[in-house]
């Protein structure tokens, strides 16, 4: 059994990267996996201010949400990251939470493998592109871990738009192969 992270950054309700998330979890715990669904939305969570302080303390020095947040990461054996494309990139409050999950660099940690989770309303496969190389850089920074599957269902822009698309499945089955 391992135990998963899914990290929702989406704001919006009923967000297509945030049904992509629960059938990745389906699937997860169809394998006997422990898997819990964090939600950015609503969530206080400040920007970085690139002191430091973190890598000597073992936690960032704001008193807010991404605290909590990056300890559950520590503890994950597995995290996910579901996001919507804005502008061929991730969401801005995945951004700031992977800034300020910057103690992970210095701190002991379980996850290994990485996912992403991206929806978009371009469908160009290219469109996460820069998403993948913006992961893959923080990956590179947490020594051992891996991008270990992606799933990407561009051309949906509406709320539950996602609905009955076979991205939906490849979640699930990623989510079971964890």
């Amino acid at each position: 059994m391992k135990n998963v992270l899914i990290i929702t950054t989406s704001l919006r309700n009923g967000s297509n990267s945030s049904m992509l998330a629960e059938y990745f979890k389906e699937g997860a715990i169809s394998s006997g996996n422990k898997v819990e669904i964090v939600s950015l939305k609503n969530k206080n969570i400040s920007f970085c201010r690139g002191c430091f302080a973190c890598q000597k303390i073992g936690h960032c020095v704001i008193d807010d949400d991404a605290n909590e947040i990056t300890d559950k990461m520590a503890q994950s054996d597995v995290i996910v990251w579901a996001t919507p494309v804005y502008y061929y990139e991730m969401s801005g409050q995945m951004k700031t939470m992977i800034d300020r999950a910057n103690s992970l660099f210095s701190r002991e940690r379980s996850f290994k493998d990485v996912y992403i989770l991206a929806t978009s309303d371009d469908n160009d496969p290219h469109t996460i592109d820069a998403l993948v190389k913006g992961v893959e850089g923080w990956i590179k920074c947490m020594k051992g871990s891996r991008l270990a599957g992606k799933v990407f269902v561009g051309g949906i822009e509406e709320e539950r738009a996602i609905e009955g698309n076979k991205g939906l499945q490849e979640a699930f089955d990623l989510g079971k192969g964890v």
